[in-house]
């Protein structure tokens, strides 16, 4: 049975009696709301439910006026006949009052649907979608004409509604699966918001020119085209233009006072709104003020072009000063990571809305979204627009008749085992139909140093095992709290420990004292590896992560053999805590540590605290500098470590990972292997993982490393003389 964890509806977040007084006086404010963290997408002062969509809350519209169609679902209402006929609002401007009067009422309830959005029935579920959503589904036209309702689509309406309402946010970032119909819910809020606001710049980049100006021709203007004379304002120039769509007066609702007075468009204020397109570039859009910026593709530009380099651009074009005035809609697939997707994969997780700084925006100012394939792939939705997971029990139908026997979720995995055989066709599928963020974000098999072959295979085992509890997340502490006692582990969810092996008691806090020194007691069944930091704190606060790790060796005690059980990839308040932190797990394993000597003051802290003993001397070398002696660890920066570090991965992974003879390998930490897929050697700063791995695997190698010494043969005089004995006389030879 599918579990969906794309959203949740919180629970009493705010308090009933609260809830229920501001609800009363109508004192909900559109937009985000710092006393409760939400962001509030009501127009009304009231609110309903509160969703948590990508750990954003958001609080939608209080229940009202639901609307019942006779499908039970969401059926797109045609317009009369008589209005059908009207083309411009020059046209209206010649009808008599009384037909005016006569629509007064219709044209102002669509008006207000669009503004604070719409109420039905679907499914016997009372359903809201937001105007924006409304407009697409009910005056936007498509490729295939009218679009189907899609609950995957109306939970991205409420996510960018909240994006709009948000003044801390520049828009969205949003990650998808290929045919969601992005392009087309873009190019309906382009000019969804184009007809309705005056002296505004609406822009479409893609990830070319030429993708660009298709969208705008193919899509942005037929939807403006079919829009009814009440919504449509009038245009400048030509009915299809190629380059930039200008409107004149923008819509205005057709008020009852103004319907009385019989106002004339020459009255209405409003000037210079245009919807245009620019050729993909760093620097496109520079300069200008955009009220709306589509990206769209944005995880396909490829070199010489920067999605990052753009949006630093971009971003100076939706504000002034510190205010937000404009939003971007930004969203795609991802191409293979250096064909563009390793940029917009660093925008998206620059989006991550948990992490804020001090004025309470992202990193990149976006927020991000991802929504899973199984949400939103064709052919496996419902007449309801719900996404059929599993295996119907029932006789069940698409939108357009198609009965649906099998679930997405088989569908999707029958695909994938089909393809386990060529991992490229495999990576690209996981990118355009990713269940997660790492399938999306998945790369070339062949732009890696290591086999990604069998790190994918690892990866994609690892995931169907998630609901296990092969991994336990946790903290270790000293037992009552006295350093340089016994280690305790405690499982924790807010700890910065992975671990999925725990010694046996006989094993744990073994200490080894020779000549009054700590030395570890399981040295013969595993040891540690470290990529260690010296500073606390960096300017910018992205300084890299301290990372270990923990590997067995090949032992007879009762320990699983060559396993990474340990991962600690983290970057604590300060140093300290990292180091006490490294220090505790090494005691708490008996286990030695080879740790990068470049960055000491981990290793003296393991010197002050009388653990000398624990960190290893570098295997490669027998005669070590005074420092070397005194601390011990590895200088890991020459040509020839690097060589044999990498070398040490390599081999472990064909050896350990992914599908082997007897099964499939039990390297369980995701975040290592997708570290090794994208480790690069000349620029290993970025991959702590890999630097930690490699080392533990080093220690537990160490004989691996050990030079030999180079042997001196030569000859020693012992003072004996040779003789000639042939003859009579033997005679010395000299």
């Amino acid at each position: 049975m599918y579990n969906q964890e794309l959203y949740k509806i919180l629970k009493d977040h705010v308090k009933p009696h609260v809830l229920t007084k501001l609800n009363k006086g109508k004192k909900w404010d559109y937009g985000y709301n710092e006393e409760h963290d939400i962001v509030v997408i009501s127009k009304s002062g009231q609110i309903g439910d509160i969703y948590e969509i990508q750990n954003l809350k958001i609080a939608l519209p209080k229940k009202s006026d639901v609307i019942k169609f006779k499908s039970d679902k969401w059926t797109r209402t045609n317009i009369p006949e008589e209005l059908k006929r009207i083309k411009t609002r020059f046209d209206w401007e010649e009808y008599p009052l009384d037909f005016k009067e006569h629509w007064y009422d219709y044209i102002d309830k669509e008006f207000t649907r669009r503004e604070e959005g719409f109420w039905f029935y679907n499914k016997n579920l009372a359903t809201y979608i937001t105007g924006t959503h409304y407009m697409y589904l009910q005056w936007s036209k498509i490729d295939v004409g009218k679009p189907d309702f899609r609950e995957a689509n109306r939970l991205f309406y409420i996510f960018w509604e909240a994006c709009k309402a948000d003044v801390r946010c520049y828009g969205m970032c949003y990650l998808k699966n290929r045919r969601s119909g992005f392009s087309f819910m873009a190019s309906g809020e382009v000019v969804n918001l184009a007809t309705i606001n005056s002296d505004s710049r609406y822009g479409i980049l893609s990830k070319s020119g030429p993708d660009a100006k298709t969208m705008f021709t193919d899509k942005v203007v037929p939807i403006s085209v079919n829009y009814p004379f009440f919504f449509k304002p009038i245009q400048d120039g030509m009915d299809r233009p190629k380059t930039e769509l200008a409107y004149r007066v923008p819509a205005s609702k057709f008020t009852r006072r103004k319907l009385l007075a019989n106002e004339t468009q020459q009255t209405l204020a409003g000037l210079d709104t245009t919807i245009d397109w620019k050729n993909t570039g760093d620097n496109s859009y520079d300069g200008e003020k955009l009220k709306l910026l589509v990206h769209d593709e944005s995880g396909k530009w490829e070199r010489p072009n920067n999605i990052l380099n753009n949006w630093r651009v971009t971003k100076t074009t939706l504000r002034l000063g510190s205010r937000v005035v404009g939003k971007c809609m930004m969203g795609s697939t991802s191409n293979a990571l250096d064909k563009g997707g390793e940029n917009f994969k660093k925008l998206y997780y620059d989006s991550d809305v948990t992490k804020r700084n001090a004025n309470g925006q992202t990193r990149s100012g976006l927020y991000n979204l991802f929504i899973p394939m199984e949400w939103n792939y064709e052919g496996y939705i419902n007449s309801h627009g719900l996404p059929v997971f599993d295996n119907p029990e029932e006789k069940c139908f698409g939108p357009h008749g198609n009965e649906i026997k099998l679930g997405v979720i088989n569908y999707w995995q029958n695909e994938v085992d089909g393809l386990k055989g060529d991992q490229e066709a495999l990576n690209e599928f996981y990118r355009q139909f990713p269940r997660t963020e790492q399938h999306a974000f998945r790369d070339e098999a062949k732009s890696s140093l290591f086999n990604l072959t069998k790190i994918y295979q690892q990866v994609d085992y690892n995931e169907d095992l998630r609901n296990s509890n092969i991994i336990t997340k946790g903290s270790f502490r000293w037992e009552n709290g006295q350093k340089d006692t016994k280690v305790v582990f405690y499982p924790n969810n807010d700890g910065r420990f992975l671990i999925s092996w725990v010694p046996p008691l006989h094993l744990q806090n073994k200490i080894v004292l020779k000549r009054g020194a700590k030395y570890p007691g399981n040295e013969h069944v595993g040891a540690f590896g470290c990529d260690s930091y010296d500073i606390s704190g960096t300017v910018d606060r992205r300084g890299s992560n301290g990372s270990l790790h923990g590997l067995t060796k090949f032992s007879m005690e009762d320990a699983p053999a060559n396993h990474f059980f340990l991962e600690y990839v983290a970057r604590p308040q300060t140093a300290e805590i990292f180091f006490e932190d490294v220090l505790m797990a090494c005691v708490f394993y008996g286990m030695p540590i080879l740790a990068e000597n470049n960055k000491p003051r981990l290793l003296y802290h393991f010197k002050r605290r009388g653990y000398r003993g624990y960190s290893m001397n570098r295997p490669d070398k027998l005669k070590l500098s005074i420092t070397e002696r005194e601390i011990g660890g590895v200088p890991n920066s020459s040509e020839d470590m690097k060589q044999a570090h990498a070398a040490a991965i390599e081999t472990y992974i064909e050896s350990h990972v992914g599908l082997l003879p007897e099964g499939y390998g039990d390297m369980y930490f995701q975040r290592t292997l997708n570290d090794w897929a994208r480790f690069d050697i000349n620029n290993r700063t970025k991959h702590d993982a890999s630097i930690s791995s490699g080392l533990a695997l080093m220690a537990c190698n160490k004989h691996r490393y050990r030079p030999i010494a180079e042997k001196i043969v030569k000859s020693v005089s012992l003072g004996f003389k040779k003789y000639d004995n042939k003859g009579d006389t033997s005679k010395i030879i000299k």
